[in-house]
C-alpha cells in the first residue's frame, strides 16, 4: 500500500502590496511513496519542500489537488493520529523542560497516561538526551532543540513520520545519530519522508529520492538508478608514489595519497594505461568506472531547470517585441 499519494497538489500565493500578484510556490505535484520507505525530498532553499509538507500536514491549504496518507484522505482526523511531524524551525516554550514538553505533546497525541513517562524516557534516550532532567529548553543548544523536536515527532509511535530538514543545527556526530534513528524507524516498519538539501545524508539513507526546484518536480527514483550513468572516465589505482611520464601523456589526473597513486583518465585510455604500468613493473591495485554522484545529478537537474526557464523567458520577451 502507498503510504503517501500526492495527486496534483499545487499552491499559489498572492503577493505584493495589494496581494494581487500571483506567485506559484508549487506546480501540480504527483508523487507516490510506498509504505516502509525512507524517501528523500531534495531541493535548494525555496524550492517548495516546506510548502509541500505543510499542505500534507493541513497547515496550509492547497490551491488545487489532493492527497492520501495511509490510504485515507489527508484531512481525515484518524490519519493525523498516525503521523509524526518535525517542522523546519520548531518553536517550543522556553521555560518548559524536555520532559514537560513531551508530556504535553503526549497528551495531545493521545498517549495513555500510564505509558507516557516510559515513552518519554525511551524517545529521549533514542535521540541522545538522557541527562537533561530539570534543564529548561531556553538553555538548550540548537542541536539539542532539534533532537527534542525529533523526540516529539516519534513519541506516539506513528506509522508515518515527516521530517523537515531534520539534520539542521546538528554536528557530524548528531547527524550520524539521527541517520541511525531514521534507519531504526524503517526497521520498525515505519515510513519516513524527509526533506533536505544535504545530499550526503540522502545518499546514505534513502531508498528513493525526488528532486524539486522552483516548485517543479525534476526527477524521482532510486539513487542507484539516478546515478547509474557512467561519466566516461575510470579511476586507476596503483601501488607506490611513482607517476610514469606515459600516464601523464595519456591525460591522466594523478594524485599521490600515502603509498598509492590515484589517476583519473578517459575510459578509452584504460588499456593503454594498463600497458604503461606493466612496462614500468608497477603493481596495479584497482580500476573503477566513475559513476555520476547524487550531487552531480542534482546540479544537472537544477542547471537544466534554470536553462529551460531562461529559454522560456527569452522566448516570451521576443514575442512581446
Amino acid at each position: 500500500m502507498a503510504a503517501i499519494e500526492i495527486l496534483g497538489l499545487e499552491k499559489t500565493y498572492m503577493v505584493g502590496f495589494w496581494r494581487k500578484r500571483p506567485k506559484r510556490a508549487l506546480e501540480p505535484l504527483h508523487l507516490t511513496v510506498e509504505e516502509g520507505e525512507i524517501f528523500g525530498f531534495l531541493g535548494p532553499n525555496g524550492a517548495g519542500k516546506t510548502t509541500t509538507l505543510k499542505m500534507l500536514m493541513g497547515l496550509v491549504f492547497p490551491t488545487a489537488g489532493t492527497a492520501r496518507l495511509l490510504g485515507r484522505a489527508w484531512t481525515d482526523p484518524e490519519v493525523k493520529a498516525q503521523i509524526g511531524f518535525l517542522p523546519e524551525q520548531p518553536y517550543f516554550y522556553d521555560y518548559l523542560t524536555a520532559h514537560e514538553l513531551l508530556d504535553y505533546y503526549g497528551q495531545l497525541s493521545g498517549v495513555p497516561a500510564p505509558d507516557r513517562k516510559r515513552r518519554i524516557e525511551e524517545v529521549l534516550s533514542r535521540v541522545g538526551l538522557t541527562d537533561i532532567k530539570g534543564l529548561q529548553l531556553r538553555k538548550f543548544s540548537k542541536g539539542m532543540l532539534q533532537r527534542v523536536g525529533i523526540a516529539q515527532a516519534i513519541l506516539h509511535n506513528p506509522r508515518l513520520v515527516f521530517l523537515d530538514e531534520p539534520m539542521s543545527g546538528l554536528d557530524p556526530l548528531g547527524r550520524r545519530e539521527v541517520r541511525d534513528l531514521i534507519e531504526q524507524l524503517k526497521q520498525e516498519g515505519k515510513t519516513v519522508f524527509f526533506s533536505t538539501h544535504i545530499l550526503s545524508d540522502a545518499e546514505a539513507l534513502c531508498d528513493r529520492v525526488a528532486i524539486i526546484h522552483k516548485g517543479q518536480l525534476r526527477g524521482v527514483g532510486e539513487i542507484e538508478q539516478l546515478t547509474s550513468s557512467v561519466q566516461g572516465k575510470v579511476e586507476v589505482v596503483w601501488q607506490g608514489t611513482q607517476v610514469p611520464a606515459s600516464m601523464k601523456a595519456l591525460g591522466a589526473e594523478c594524485h599521490v595519497t600515502g603509498d598509492t597513486v590515484r589517476a583519473v583518465l578517459a575510459a578509452n585510455q584504460q588499456d593503454a594505461a594498463i600497458d604503461a604500468l606493466r612496462r614500468e613493473h608497477i603493481r596495479l591495485i584497482a580500476i573503477t568506472p566513475l559513476r555520476t554522484s547524487l550531487e552531480a545529478y542534482f546540479v544537472e537537474k537544477l542547471q537544466h531547470s534554470q536553462t529551460a526557464a531562461g529559454t522560456t523567458a527569452g522566448t516570451a520577451a521576443g514575442s512581446n517585441v
